[in-house]
């Protein structure tokens, strides 16, 4: 399945060994999202402050704070704690295992070695719940579509305007308003919006 830049959702994936980001991206490349990485459990919480995610996939064993600490973190913030949480384990889950992941939040578990097929089945049933939500959403705030649409063609008259202009720094200023305006768009149902 190829998916087009705007259906794109973000997705997490937390771990502090540089091999196994780099062999989760592998597994997960055929998804075709946007992957972002973090390398701890805090940098995983400052990512999702600054942007939605669709999923987190959250390797159990971190040092300073593990994957328990980070889910429940994660689950304690208003921003964060719809966002559904994979706990990656290196041992089968036992059941103080799976009774502590379930406690503090996370929606599923998967162990090490990683079928790359049972993965992105999982992944990809929460990035269906993900553009579910999203569309429900909408459709229960039809005024606040027509805001958005209107706040999006306000961005990119405001960008065609920077970029007319020959003055120093407005060049930079105009690059993040489209990134504003894609923000934005990620609103919208439809061809327009993220992740649909």
């Amino acid at each position: 399945m190829t998916t087009g830049l705007a259906d794109r959702c973000s997705i997490l994936v937390v771990d502090d060994m540089e091999e196994n980001l780099i062999a989760f991206e592998a597994v997960l490349g055929p998804l075709h999202q946007h992957l972002v990485r973090a390398r701890s459990g805090e940098e995983a919480l400052k990512a999702m402050l600054r942007q939605d995610f669709a999923v987190v996939l959250l390797d159990v064993r971190m040092p300073d704070m593990d994957g328990f600490e980070t889910t429940a973190n994660i689950k304690r913030l208003d921003q964060t704690k719809d966002v559904p949480v994979i706990l990656v384990t290196g041992t089968e889950p036992g059941a103080d295992y799976a009774y502590r992941g379930y406690a503090v939040g996370a929606a599923d578990f998967i162990t090490k070695p990683i079928d790359p097929w049972v993965l992105r089945t999982k992944i990809n049933v929460f990035l269906d719940l993900h553009r579910k939500n999203r569309q429900l959403a909408l459709r229960a705030h039809p005024a606040d579509t027509d805001r958005i649409a209107e706040i999006t063609e306000r961005l990119a008259q405001i960008e065609l305007l920077l970029r007319n202009r020959e003055e120093p720094g407005t060049a930079g200023l105009a690059d993040r308003i489209v990134e504003v305006e894609r923000a934005v768009s990620t609103l919208l149902p439809g061809p327009g919006g993220d992740c649909r």
